[in-house]
């Protein structure tokens, strides 16, 4: 039996899974489905994915990520930093510095994101009309 933690809002719980040995993202109730969503989204993925080559500040992951508002930005920002995905680091400055940056384990997924969008694109001209 293993004790995995599961971070939610601010907090970590201890969980022991009695007939769950290892996380299983297509079993309904797995607490990794919600993380792969979160992961898989489609601002979660483009966020992770703008964040592997360095840390960045609030504008510019809004400049990079094209068409996502303030307010999904903060709501995406604040889910992956709740995964333990994304860390968020305020220098005491004034005006405060506050930059986002990949945990180990979120430079992990967000290099797979990264493999999965050089696929994508790889097979545009073989599926986009006209290619």
């Amino acid at each position: 039996m293993e004790a995995h933690t599961i971070r939610k809002r601010n907090t970590s719980v201890s969980v022991r899974f009695h007939d769950m040995p290892d996380f299983d993202v297509f079993a309904k109730d797995c607490p990794s489905r919600d993380m792969f969503a979160h992961v898989t989204g489609r601002w979660g993925a483009l966020v992770l994915g703008r964040l592997r080559p360095e840390p960045q500040r609030f504008g510019e992951i809004r400049r990079q990520v094209e068409g996502i508002s303030d307010r999904m930005l903060t709501q995406t920002l604040r889910t992956l930093v709740d995964d333990g995905l994304v860390s968020r680091y305020s220098a005491g400055t004034n005006p405060p510095h506050t930059e986002y940056r990949l945990t180990e384990v979120g430079a992990s997924i967000a290099d797979a994101v990264l493999r999965l969008a050089d696929a994508v694109q790889a097979a545009m001209p073989r599926v986009a009309p006209g290619g």
